[in-house]
């Protein structure tokens, strides 16, 4: 029995709708994460950017448990003396609804040379609507607790 490498060639995407509407954040990033390397593949090869496109609707309407609408802080710097910047979740939200979600699949991602790549295949909407209906998505349900 031999062991079938997936190549360039060989990559079939296909592209998928999330509702994230009364989702749990943690959990519905995590199965986003799994789709955008494309673990959820029999042909998986971890070298290779295998993964399909996800499009997230409702992206500002997911939930979180406990009070981290208030205590989940968001650190940046500016790369001047003393320019650490910090925003918690909730004021996020109001600023920009879509990057909660965005930074909790950036962290989930392996740390490598395809993070970047998989993430420009993760679309975000923070309504019902989106641009891709040409691409004929397939709706995922995903449970909510």
């Amino acid at each position: 029995m031999k062991t079938k490498v997936l190549k360039k060639n060989d990559i079939e995407r296909k592209w998928y709708v999330v509702d994230a509407s009364d989702k749990v954040l943690g959990r519905l990033c995590s199965r986003i994460a799994l789709i955008l390397i494309g673990k959820h593949k029999p042909q998986y090869t971890p070298h290779a950017d295998c993964g399909d496109f996800v499009v997230v609707v409702n992206a500002d309407k997911f939930r979180v448990t406990g009070k981290k609408l208030k205590d989940k802080i968001y650190y940046r710097h500016t790369f001047f003396p003393g320019g650490l910047k910090q925003i918690n979740l909730e004021t996020m939200l109001k600023k920009h609804p879509t990057r909660a979600i965005y930074h909790a699949v950036s962290g989930m991602l392996p740390k490598n040379r395809l993070r970047a790549k998989r993430l420009k295949r993760l679309k975000l909407y923070a309504s019902a609507d989106h641009p891709h209906e040409a691409q004929a998505p397939t709706k995922i349900e995903l449970l909510s607790s």
